[in-house]
């Protein structure tokens, strides 16, 4: 029995908003960063899946079939002993290349300030009853 939950069409193409679209696409713990990984070039499944350390391979499948349906990715699959595949950019993934390189940009002059804002909201405040 498959634990793959089907969308309904309505689900295939309805958003609340263009940025929905993005989000829906790109958004999530992993599917961003497969992308940037490959922004450099086609990479085979170990590759990609040593690059992003701690995804596990189950996960790292799903993203790529995600990307793969939205047009984000090419599934290269070469005909040779033993089999290899490689995952690469469509045009329209490589159309992400100016996002991925504002969202990493962002991360870098950001990350410090993040940071420190989470330790400061995560801290337990101890009183006096």
């Amino acid at each position: 029995m498959s634990n793959i939950k089907q969308k309904n069409s309505t689900e295939i193409y309805h958003f609340a908003c263009n940025i929905a679209v993005a989000i829906d696409v790109i958004g999530g713990k992993w599917k961003g960063i497969i992308v940037y990984h490959l922004l450099d070039g086609a990479k085979r499944f170990n590759e990609l899946r040593r690059t992003m350390g701690n995804i596990t391979q189950r996960m790292l499948t799903l993203q790529l079939r995600e990307l793969e349906r939205d047009g984000i990715i090419h599934r290269e699959i070469y005909r040779e002993i033993p089999p290899k595949v490689e995952y690469s950019l469509t045009p329209l993934g490589d159309s992400l290349r100016p996002v991925m390189s504002l969202m990493r940009d962002w991360g870098e002059d950001n990350k410090q300030e993040v940071i420190n804002n989470r330790i400061a909201n995560t801290q337990t405040v101890i009183t006096d009853e």
